[in-house]
């Protein structure tokens, strides 16, 4: 187990109550019965993280265990973050998904890997049919920020996912896409997001003294995207270094909208 697994899980400890960590770790299932009897625990807490963490080191913890720990924290602490819920809607006559939890997972965590290189994705299935989701975004650049994640609660069979409203704002069209990839063609919609479409603006430059920059008149031009495959290649946008990931929402919306032509506004 490398320091920086071993400062992940003493930071979740350190946040969890001592009255509620027996039941906690039990939940989290990776330390065994026998090696939790050997835990003093009305000891000081700083004894106590100590040893938890030469157990877990013993055993040879991975971020995946670390981050399932963290999850089990979150969900008896779920009243302490904001909640945004998305919710997904069926075109006409379209029929109920079976769902398969395997592939639900494993096309959850490729579609998020595929458009951002460095990012973390667990999971834990609960007995009320849901699935807990903690992501913890990197950029093209730098790892996972293990400390700033995104909670995700998806019951199956229903039309909606609540999502801890994070920070890290520019990651909202990320988890629109997958969404709307687990939920045929239609889009999963944040009732708090506000993005409008219908739009014109202005051009918008950081260079000083720019012709386009000193326009008033609002900027009116023709941008054309054609592919066989429209939507794979607007995904693709980032990974190619075309566009700066995440892409903006005036990209990710575009296959939601089926529309030809669109105007954009300032707001």
């Amino acid at each position: 187990m490398d320091e920086t697994v071993a400062e992940f899980i003493k930071r979740t400890i350190l946040k969890i109550p001592m009255n509620e960590l027996t039941t906690i770790l039990k939940a989290w299932d990776f330390l065994s019965e026998n090696q939790l009897q050997t835990v003093n625990f009305r000891q000081r807490k700083e004894s106590v993280v100590q040893h938890l963490i030469h157990l877990c080191e013993e055993k040879r913890a991975s971020i995946s265990d670390a981050a399932l720990l963290d999850i089990i924290y979150m969900q008896f602490h779920q009243h302490q973050k904001v909640w945004d819920v998305f919710q997904m809607s069926k075109g006409p006559g379209e029929d109920v998904d079976l769902f398969d939890m395997k592939q639900f997972k494993n096309s959850f965590k490729k579609i998020l890997q595929r458009a951002l290189k460095n990012v973390t994705v667990s999971f834990r299935e609960t007995e009320e049919n849901a699935v807990w989701i903690r992501i913890a975004w990197g950029t093209q650049y730098t790892k996972p920020n293990q400390y700033k994640p995104t909670y995700v609660v998806y019951y199956s069979q229903t039309p909606y996912a609540f999502t801890s409203s994070s920070m890290l704002r520019r990651n909202t069209p990320l988890l629109g896409q997958t969404y709307e990839t687990h939920n045929s063609t239609t889009p999963l919609q944040e009732r708090s997001l506000g993005l409008d479409i219908n739009l014109e603006t202005k051009f918008k430059s950081g260079l000083n003294g720019s012709i386009l920059a000193e326009r008033e008149e609002p900027l009116r031009c023709l941008i054309k995207f054609s592919s066989p495959h429209l939507l794979e290649a607007l995904k693709s946008l980032a990974p190619a270094g075309i566009a700066d990931a995440p892409l903006s929402p005036l990209l990710t919306c575009i296959p939601n909208k089926r529309m030809n032509y669109f105007k954009i506004r300032d707001k």
